[in-house]
């Protein structure tokens, strides 16, 4: 049995897909290292202090001067590592974007070959129809042909002919059939898995935000 392709598929169905969960991933990953490289702009002042009074040997003698100390040298090695740590947010926001512009794309190609096998499916379902009406037709001539070989009115070469155009229209069946059946399973792989028809918003549903939908 070729599964009928639903109406319409949730774009919700592709976050399944290994690449676009890579490319989200790698996204994410990529904005994180912005707030990163922004927070090394700014010196860990608590730290910085205590590390000022533990550096003291004469045990605390002159404190607030060796803090400050501790705590300018911190701020001066901050605002001179100025320029790498802005050059470091900007390579950052480069990477962010590239990997903004990766993900679309992955998403983009996912929904154009979803949107493909779609296609394909509803036209193979129109040919099913037309070959099935086919070989209907030829079952009906093949009745008539052996009636009338039967009757005597017409010679076995009409019966033989019937035969052939049968055989022919139930081979273009069959390949119709074998063609649903692949483009099944690739529409199933663009989704990255199956779906439960169940899931699915109806056709009445469809139609109602798609009016022109078919």
């Amino acid at each position: 049995m070729v599964p009928v392709a639903p109406p319409g598929v949730p774009s919700t169905l592709l976050q399944r897909r290994p690449d676009i969960a890579a490319a989200e991933r790698a996204m994410a990953e990529a904005n994180a290292k912005i707030g990163i490289a922004e927070g090394a702009y700014y010196p860990d002042l608590s730290l910085s202090a205590l590390g000022g009074y533990a550096a003291d040997p004469i045990g605390g003698l002159f404190s607030v001067s060796n803090s400050l100390w501790s705590l300018g040298a911190n701020v001066s090695a901050t605002l001179f590592a100025g320029g790498t740590r802005s050059a470091s947010v900007r390579a950052a926001e480069f990477a962010y974007d590239q990997s903004v512009q990766t993900y679309r794309q992955t998403v983009l190609s996912a929904l154009q070959g979803v949107e493909n096998d779609l296609s394909g499916l509803r036209i193979l379902a129109a040919q099913a129809q037309v070959e099935a009406r086919a070989v209907a037709d030829a079952q009906s001539a093949l009745r008539i042909a052996l009636n009338q070989y039967q009757a005597g009115t017409v010679n076995y070469t009409t019966v033989v002919s019937a035969q052939i155009i049968l055989l022919g229209d139930q081979q273009a069946q069959l390949a119709v059939q074998q063609n649903r059946l692949l483009a099944s399973v690739a529409l199933f792989q663009d989704l990255g898995g199956g779906f439960q028809a169940s899931a699915l918003p109806g056709a009445g549903a469809i139609q109602a935000r798609l009016p022109f939908a078919p």
